[in-house]
């Protein structure tokens, strides 16, 4: 018998390449039903304007409301849900810069100090820019309680709602806020630690503290510093410091104000703590498969029992934003090598990371990471017909005369919580032709924000006592 010839080391490497490129596992997909965009609902200003006063009292530790978005409080009904859809990516530009913007000048220092009336040279900026409220609740205000729409917003910490008499007050679909018929209103005076906790106060002749909150728009409200009763479905919170604006300018969609919800010291989930344990969750519904409302819970409650958290980062620069690490991005099971943390870590001095928030609709994140996620995303869709950009999205298919599609996974990895989206919350639609676009975007400022697109379904928990923001998968039930 003939020598046996030694197998070529070429010739191993090639086999060694062919059998591991064979049994990588291929991509994981799941199914997108496809529905159209969301038509607004016969829901008026005015569907509950006094229902709650035969609502039974919740317990005095847990309070629950229901949540409108914007579009289905519209008095607008003869909108098309194209000219909506479009309204909501104008609204969010906007937002978006508002909230880069806040971060960007968020490294000058304040004072703190009270100035002389009609002196508020460093105002607050407030990430609700003209008419960005995405969703709205009813609460009552004073007593007796006079129910009125309030804006929900995470951006933002101040509490405040029109007043009269007024300078100058948008209109509101309910009457504005008479605090001289409100037994619990009580002006809080210059000297009070109440009014130093104001970033920008101010003193009237009657030594009285005022408050100025602008907006990143050019919008602003200005007014008396107050607290006063508001109440939630029959519940009562006390004490709650609130602007009372005679001066109230810019583009506020029909709400009387805003319910801030920041982890600033003025926010209500700040000074509610004590009460509710430092704890609130919401839950957002995709308005395009549902017709229920979304909810907030104030709480025990609030927090799920299958919620992933992640630890609440701080900004030493700002206090209002609620800051996450985000580590990576997976598409169809696999992690995108290019997505590191480096792209969305914070600096010293509090410029750059990554931030959830409710009034942002589409997930911004900088601009390398995007890219990365988005050719990803696009290899693995690569059996889907694809159509023109539309508007800020870069990534459009052509799903006309489909019901349903196969598409790639994708994962959000954040420290200590992997996070994996249902199809319908990044293939959105943005026609009534059958036009889907990967719903999220890329942003040259250095922060990236989780928007409310990709946090629909999940009841998505702040936990200001532990420092930490969870996520419950179908948590709107």
């Amino acid at each position: 018998m003939g020598a046996r010839r030694p197998i070529s080391f070429p010739f191993l490497l090639s086999l060694f390449l062919t059998v591991s490129l064979s049994s990588a596992a291929p991509l994981q997909y799941q199914t997108l039903v496809l529905t159209s965009l969301p038509k607004p609902q016969a829901f008026s200003w005015a569907t509950q304007q006094d229902s709650e006063t035969h609502l039974q009292p919740q317990s005095q530790t847990t309070l629950s409301v229901d949540l409108h978005h914007v579009d289905n409080l519209s008095p607008d009904f003869n909108s098309t849900p194209e000219s909506l859809f479009k309204l909501r990516l104008r609204r969010d530009a906007i937002r978006v810069k508002a909230l880069s913007t806040i971060a960007a000048v968020s490294q000058t220092n304040v004072s703190g100090q009270p100035r002389a009336s009609g002196d508020f040279s460093s105002s607050v900026i407030s990430g609700l820019a003209q008419g960005s409220g995405e969703y709205f609740t009813r609460i009552g205000i004073g007593t007796p309680a006079k129910y009125v729409y309030m804006v929900l917003d995470t951006g933002s910490d101040v509490v405040w709602v029109q007043c009269s008499p007024c300078k100058k007050c948008y209109s509101q679909t309910d009457p504005v806020f008479n605090p001289k018929a409100s037994t619990s209103f009580l002006g809080v005076s210059c000297g009070s630690p109440l009014c130093r906790r104001l970033d920008s106060p101010g003193c009237n002749n009657r030594q009285k503290c005022l408050y100025q909150v602008s907006y990143g728009d050019g919008s602003f409200t200005v007014g008396e510093f107050s607290t006063e009763t508001l109440t939630f479905r029959r519940t009562k919170v006390s004490n709650v410091a609130l602007g009372c604006g005679h001066d109230n300018e810019g583009l506020f969609v029909g709400a009387a104000g805003l319910l801030g919800l920041g982890r600033g010291k003025l926010s209500f989930p700040t000074q509610a703590g004590s009460r509710f344990g430092g704890k609130f969750s919401y839950c957002l519904v995709d308005r395009s498969a549902s017709s229920k409302p979304s909810s907030m819970v104030f709480g025990e409650s609030a927090v799920s029992r299958n919620a992933v958290f992640t630890p609440l980062l701080t900004n030493p620069k700002l206090d209002t934003f609620y800051y996450v690490g985000l580590n990576g991005i997976s598409v169809g099971g696999v992690r995108v090598p290019a997505i590191t943390p480096s792209l969305f870590k914070m600096d010293q001095m509090g410029s750059g990371g990554v931030i959830v928030d409710s009034g942002t609709s589409v997930t911004r994140l900088t601009r390398p990471a995007y890219v990365a996620l988005r050719d990803a995303f696009r290899t693995g869709a690569s059996n889907l017909k694809r159509a023109p950009d539309f508007s800020l999205f870069d990534t459009c298919f052509d799903l006309s005369g489909k019901t349903e599609v196969k598409v790639p996974t994708v994962v959000l990895h954040f420290q200590g919580a992997d996070v994996s989206l249902p199809a319908s919350n990044y293939l959105i639609p943005v026609d009534s032709d059958g036009k889907f676009c990967f719903a999220f975007a890329g942003t040259m400022s250095g922060l990236s924000i989780i928007g409310n697109i990709q946090q629909q379904g999940f009841r998505v928990v702040f936990d200001l006592a532990s420092n930490r923001v969870g996520f419950a998968p179908r948590g709107c039930a």
